[in-house]
């Protein structure tokens, strides 16, 4: 029986839809994007936005749409399934105002958690390290390299049309929950 396993797990873009902001973005920019559209992480470009723009509207509408934020397909039948025998930790650059929303949208949605640590920032580095993770599950290209590279263990990018750029061997893009389960059930067979 292998030993359990200390999964960390991004929430944005990796366990929700990374649709979520779109109607957002439409909605509010006046904007007919979809996913396709979004090539690269920063929204300003895309929006023609500045950052304090970004972040005003940020300001205004993050707590909703993160209270709206459906479950990336198939997440959920594998979160529970592995929280069976793992302990799943996520770990969100999200900041600290919204931990109230963010514990109630896993507890309504049925979501397991053994931690969620909303680190205020994108770089998780020192999250990782605190929670000594064995594997982690992202959708921002430069987090899931840093990672890991610093650490040493698998990451799985979970694929959008932001984060395609080319990725160091232990980075593992997955197309879907399916493909990233499949990958981590054979990692987790082959590894004490």
């Amino acid at each position: 029986m292998n030993k359990k396993k200390r999964m960390g797990l991004d929430i944005d873009g990796t366990v929700t839809d990374p649709n979520t902001f779109i109607p957002h973005l439409n909605k509010h920019f006046n904007k007919t994007l979809t996913l396709d559209d979004l090539t690269e992480y920063d929204l300003t470009s895309v929006l023609n936005i500045t950052e304090q723009q970004f972040w005003e509207w940020m300001g205004k509408y993050e707590a909703t749409i993160y209270e709206q934020a459906n479950l990336a397909v198939h997440a959920e039948l594998t979160l529970k399934e592995w929280t069976k025998r793992h302990n799943l930790i996520y770990i969100t650059a999200r900041r600290n105002h919204l931990k109230e929303i963010t514990h109630n949208w896993f507890v309504s949605r049925s979501v397991p958690f053994d931690h969620i640590e909303l680190v205020g920032k994108h770089d998780k580095l020192d999250a990782v390290r605190k929670h000594q993770l064995d594997i982690f599950f992202e959708d921002k290209h430069d987090n899931a390299v840093a990672i890991a590279e610093e650490f040493n263990i698998p990451v799985i990018l979970m694929d959008t049309p932001y984060n395609r750029l080319p990725l160091p061997k232990n980075v593992v893009r997955a197309q879907s929950w399916v493909e990233a389960k499949d990958w981590v059930d054979n990692w987790l067979q082959e590894t004490p």
